[in-house]
């Protein structure tokens, strides 16, 4: 065992293969205690590196093209894990995370490297990231504590959306990047098709790109990491300056309060010390300090250019306000403020409610719970005639949403209905009162319209779609003709990506023309399975990456369902008036199953501006035989009993509600979100 890990780990005085070991064992005791003369050997050899030998970084990459595998196989060469966790996705601690591919939160890793080229000893930061566009507030934040990105691009996929959204966000924040080519072991790979996308899209020299395989560990070792320590630069804080940091992210123990990931920028802050935030001003005492090893490792310690954990005893998630600076208290008029701190910004709401037979008081307490783990979501009570009481949820994007809503059913157990995603608009009043509503029941009524309101502005992201040249006709019809009813509006010129390909690698012919489009896109376009149409119209080859950007006025209107005239408030929505008729026509159709018949006419209608129906079906009355017991009788007493029967069932439907339970809500709504 210990020539094993003196292999992984070759430094020439501390043989850390045993103190790792210890330290994995004890940190699986309860509340993570770990003995102190491990922490402290651990802190010793932290001291001795120079922040000149820190190197913080980051990984840029598009989904499925092996961050995770790559993080894992930093791990284990540098002796944080050994090979039995490998490729176990060791950073991306949600089971979320685990069973979708994607990292949600953002985690770091400390790691020790000893090169032996220099013979020096180097103490790394891997910061992972999650890379789509509703956590780019947190992948800002991360890059702000690196000196450097590994930009990783799949050799049998070539560069996609989202890895072109995240190398530009990370080259505008400065970061040094290195081009990694990652999957060349396999057969499909085509590196020098790759490397030709990668000087024609980022201009950078091919001369520079790694060809690594992060499932066998190729190159890694050999090229990579002597690679990082060449080419990132250190941080360049300074240990005699007050202390500040920057506070990355946040989530919630529920034996430690709020655990605060932070960069100390400047100074070093200790146990004991007593700490404030610019944003809130509030005072804590820091009850413990450490470093992720891959879990929380308590050194006492944190300094200038480390990336690691605060504890202080904060028991409210809303007081973390991620992108805030920490520093001490005394010295808050010696500190600048970091940059780039900006309250989180809720862009889709929906409306929940209990599903049928589900307690509300546990069903909230659940949602609460989560919410301190997540402090980017918002929360208020909501009620609805039709669905009772409930919460109006906001959240980042759609994925969030949906994250959120999996996280709720795995890892509480609880389901809950979710009303269609809206997005927020902007009512500008013609006094110049500007207002931001995001449910329908807050869109000004038609006389409003009319005598009040000046323009209505609807949220528009630019949505960036890489597509193979084959599927470019059939993504430009969808962007065009089909979403002239959602106002797709093309901005740039295409930019085709000319590549070349081995002629024998025939599984990759379809990806050897990738062509780039960019459209700016309504908010709700993209919420109402957007991506879903784009999957089905390239054959899933298609990928996208978008961006908020400023809102824009449309000609938005409130769409109601009604049931023999009366409006279901939980259905309200608020859309397009180009949208209005399809999607009015497909929810009377699609709720008209969900009705059971009556005694009397059901009429389920759309209606948008309070006034016109742009939709309508009917449900026909049940029919009882009333002549049923008449056999010789008069023609007189069978046309009476008829007449008294019309009547009957007009009186019925002027005066009869129909009860419409919860659980055809729920079938409707479960319909309309798939």
């Amino acid at each position: 065992m210990m020539l094993i890990f003196s292999r992984v780990l070759p430094h020439p005085t501390i043989k850390f293969n045993i103190l790792r070991n210890l330290i994995r064992y004890n940190s699986t005791k309860i509340n993570n205690v770990v003995p102190a003369n491990i922490t402290r050997k651990l802190q010793e050899r932290i001291e001795q590196i120079p922040i000149e030998n820190y190197r913080n970084f980051s990984i840029v990459a598009h989904v499925d093209h092996g961050k995770s595998t790559l993080s894992d196989r930093l791990l284990e060469i540098t002796g944080v894990i050994d090979s039995s966790q490998s490729n176990k996705q060791v950073l991306d601690k949600l089971e979320v995370e685990r069973e979708r591919g994607i990292t949600i939160k953002a985690q770091t890793c400390s790691m020790f490297y000893y090169d032996k080229r220099t013979k020096q000893d180097y103490l790394l930061h891997l910061v992972d990231t999650p890379g789509h566009v509703d956590f780019r507030g947190e992948v800002t934040r991360s890059y702000a504590s690196c000196g450097g990105a590994l930009l990783l691009v799949d050799a049998t996929q070539g560069i996609q959306a989202q890895t072109m959204a995240n190398f530009y966000l990370a080259f505008s924040m400065d970061l040094k990047m290195i081009p990694v080519i990652n999957k060349v072991d396999l057969e499909t790979s085509d590196i020098e098709r790759t490397n030709e996308q990668l000087e024609q899209v980022f201009e950078m020299d091919r001369k520079d790109a790694i060809p690594v395989s992060a499932k066998t560990g190729l190159n890694v070792s050999e090229l990579l990491l002597p690679a990082i320590i060449d080419r990132i630069p250190p941080p360049t804080g300074k240990l005699n300056k007050p202390f500040r940091c920057l506070l990355v992210d946040s989530w919630y123990d529920s034996y430690n309060g709020v655990v605060l990931l932070v960069y100390v920028v400047d100074g070093k802050i200790k146990k004991g010390d007593k700490i404030t935030t610019a944003q809130t001003r509030k005072r804590y005492d820091v009850k413990e300090a450490g470093i992720m090893y891959p879990d929380r490792i308590p050194t006492g310690t944190l300094s200038a250019g480390q990336v690691g954990y605060i504890l202080c005893g904060m028991k409210n998630s809303r007081e973390a306000k991620n992108g805030d600076t920490i520093m001490k208290i005394g010295e808050e008029s010696l500190v600048e403020i970091l940059p780039g701190f900006e309250e989180p910004k809720a862009m889709v709401f929906v409306g929940a409610f209990p599903s049928e037979g589900t307690n509300f008081k546990q069903l909230e307490d659940d949602i609460e719970r989560l919410v301190l783990n997540d402090r980017s979501v918002s929360i208020q009570r909501e009620t609805s005639s039709a669905l009772g009481q409930g919460w109006r949820l906001g959240f980042l994007g759609t994925l969030h949403a949906s994250v959120f809503c999996d996280r709720l059913e795995k890892e509480y157990g609880t389901q809950i209905l979710l009303t269609p995603a809206t997005v927020p608009y902007t009512i500008v009043y013609k006094d110049g009162t500007i207002r931001r509503i995001t449910k329908a029941d807050e869109f000004p009524t038609l006389l409003e319209k009319k005598t009040k309101v000046s323009e209505i502005r609807e949220p528009y992201t630019s949505a960036t779609i890489t597509v193979p040249e084959e599927y470019l006709g059939d993504v430009i019809k969808l962007c065009e003709e089909d979403l002239g009813k959602s106002r797709g509006i093309f901005r740039k010129d295409l930019r085709y990506m000319n590549l070349s390909s081995d002629s024998k690698k025939v599984n990759v012919n379809k990806l050897n023309s990738q062509i780039i489009l960019q459209y700016d896109i309504p908010l709700q376009v993209l919420v109402d399975n957007f991506f879903e149409k784009l999957k089905s119209a390239s054959r899933g080859f298609a990928n996208l990456d978008y961006d908020n950007i400023e809102p824009a006025a449309g000609d938005v209107v409130k769409l109601e369902l009604l049931v023999n005239g009366e409006s279901i408030d939980a259905l309200s929505q608020v859309i397009h008036r180009n949208d209005a008729i399809r999607v009015g026509s497909e929810w009377v159709k699609r709720f008209k199953k969900h009705v059971k018949s009556q005694l009397y006419e059901v009429i389920i209608q759309a209606r948008i501006e309070e006034k016109n129906i742009v939709a309508r079906e009917t449900i026909k009355a049940r029919k009882k035989d009333v002549l049923a017991k008449l056999h010789a009788s008069d023609i007189s007493r069978r046309k009476k009993l008829l007449v008294n029967q019309k009547k009957g069932k007009q009186t019925l439907k002027r005066i009869g509600k129909v009860n419409i339970g919860k659980d055809v809500y729920g079938a409707f709504l479960r319909k309309v979100n798939d």
